[in-house]
């Protein structure tokens, strides 16, 4: 048991400094002001999914705060959904049989609606809607940028999450591929 709350915490820093450096380093400008694609969701994707939901809501969590505070301050709301996030592609683990050395369409499919689903709900409706209430922000301008963010961090996850997973799942060992000799 040890081990494994070991590992969890390990797994945590480095999820959170890859979603800070990735973060902080990659920052793909789109037309609505403070609103960029974000890579590093594809990474948060890759590390709930692997790891759980512990680990995903803290890479995140921890991963935004440190990007914040080196930027131009916390913004409380938006870490949240990050954290979120990270414990939704947690959730997914469930579902999805990484260990199995294979993915099928059908797993790619289910992984893709899911994070697109996630992102609308928690950029789209939850992180604006706690902009409006804890910062009293215009309303139009938090629903265009999470708008935008829900639709560029699910291509994000889209693409970078399922090729990440591909890869990662090409590293283990495919059920039933072990013979004895």
């Amino acid at each position: 048991m040890k081990d494994h709350s070991i590992k969890k915490v390990v797994a945590t820093g480095i999820g959170a400094a890859l979603f800070f450096v990735v973060g902080y380093f990659i920052n793909i400008p789109v037309p609505v002001p403070n609103t960029s694609i974000q890579l590093q969701y594809a990474v948060l994707a890759l590390f709930g999914l692997i790891y759980g939901p512990s680990v995903g809501f803290f890479a995140g969590f921890i991963g935004h705060t440190i990007k914040d505070m080196t930027q131009y301050g916390p913004w409380w709301t938006w870490i949240l959904v990050s954290g979120l996030l990270g414990l939704g592609f947690g959730l997914l683990r469930r579902v999805l049989p990484l260990g199995s050395g294979k993915l099928t369409t059908k797993d790619y499919i289910t992984f893709n609606v899911a994070q697109v689903l996630m992102n609308i709900v928690g950029w789209g409706l939850l992180a604006p809607t706690l902009d409006i209430l804890f910062y009293q922000e215009p309303v139009a301008k938090v629903y265009v940028q999470g708008l935008w963010s829900a639709g560029v961090n699910s291509l994000t996850v889209g693409i970078g999450g399922s090729l990440l997973l591909a890869l990662y799942v090409k590293t283990r060992t495919q059920a039933g591929s072990l013979s004895k000799d």
